[in-house]
């Protein structure tokens, strides 16, 4: 069976080849393994690329045990990692402590977050690790916090849209992560370009949104209607920690942004497990999924069941079925 590879595993394949970090390789190869075509044609190269990442990731490790301490590192946790990014005082670590209850530093005078802080975000029945990161400035920012940047699978630009100074310092932001190669440059038609997906032609651009804070103050919707009229092509997420409406509108997009799923197993002749599912990329099959397991399933897997997005409740399903959010999955192993 042909692979049929796509233009954008292509670039994937080419941002591996001209890696020369671990960091970078192991970024190229999620890549890959995240836009490979998912059928029988391709089990073979998923799994070669699936051993190179575990290699690659082990090298990783070993460095990291013998490299300097780097304080802007945040080891990935939960279902995802969405870091925010913006200028002091714009609402980041109020919004990190409101949505994971985290005891993240909060004050009114800039500066106050001096390395990363992380949080655990509830959404439903799965937690995501949001990361509050020291601001940077027109001056610029460490390096170390770039790569943090870099290595989020979201980014949440944010701007204080309360602040007389909120267009200046938006314009300042974009034009800092897009001039050190984080996000794609912003253009007309922005309104795709901020959402998940499009960073693909721009090799390993972060998936970002720009999020607009302190709407509840005095200024927040007027000063956001001027960047509007100013910035035609620009989308905004609008949101106030004083509004549980405006929260939960956020917890759902970044759930919808990650681009992941939920699948819950079973056991032959037992209830599903629907406390604990495991996690994968929109677009992944039961062979995936098996591999989530124990890396010996896929060899072992004779056949699978499947209740959700089946035709039939308990319908036997394809190795290189594309499984959906809250699919419930049955493996039988040889």
């Amino acid at each position: 069976m042909p692979a049929n590879l796509t233009p954008q595993y292509y670039a994937a394949e080419e941002a591996y080849k001209k890696a020369t970090t671990v960091e970078d390789k192991i970024a190229a190869l999620q890549e890959m393994l995240s836009v490979i075509p998912k059928h029988k044609g391709t089990e073979k190269l998923q799994g070669d690329i699936k051993r190179r990442l575990s290699r690659a990731r082990e090298e990783g490790q070993k460095k990291s045990k013998t490299a300097a301490y780097n304080p802007f590192h945040v080891e990935k946790q939960g279902a995802g990692q969405v870091v925010l990014a913006g200028y002091p005082n714009t609402g980041k670590s109020s919004l990190v402590a409101t949505l994971t209850r985290a005891r993240v530093k909060v004050a009114d005078f800039p500066f106050t977050t001096a390395v990363p802080a992380t949080g655990m975000m509830p959404y439903e029945d799965i937690l995501i690790q949001l990361v509050d990161t020291p601001p940077f400035s027109a001056e610029g920012a460490p390096a170390g916090l770039l790569n943090t940047f870099k290595r989020a699978d979201l980014l949440l630009v944010v701007v204080d849209a309360s602040s007389d100074d909120c267009l200046e310092e938006l314009e300042q932001t974009l034009a800092f992560l897009t001039g050190k190669n984080v996000i794609q440059p912003p253009h007309a038609g922005m309104e795709e370009a901020a959402a998940p997906g499009e960073a693909e032609a721009q090799g390993h651009s972060v998936p970002y949104r720009l999020l607009a804070t302190k709407m509840d103050l005095p200024q927040g919707k007027e000063n956001l209607e001027i960047i509007r009229e100013l910035k035609p092509g620009l989308q905004f997420v609008t949101v106030s920690t004083q509004s549980e409406g405006e929260l939960q509108r956020l917890k759902e997009m970044i759930f919808a942004d990650l681009e992941i799923i939920r699948v819950y197993t079973k056991a032959p002749g037992k209830d599903p497990d629907m406390e604990t599912p495991f996690v994968l990329k929109k677009g992944e099959t039961v062979l995936d999924l098996a591999y989530n397991i124990h890396r010996d399933f896929p060899e072992r897997l004779k056949n699978a069941r499947l209740w959700g997005s089946s035709k039939f409740e308990g319908q036997s399903v394809a190795r290189e079925y594309m499984l959906e959010d809250r699919d419930i999955v049955e493996l039988n192993l040889a």
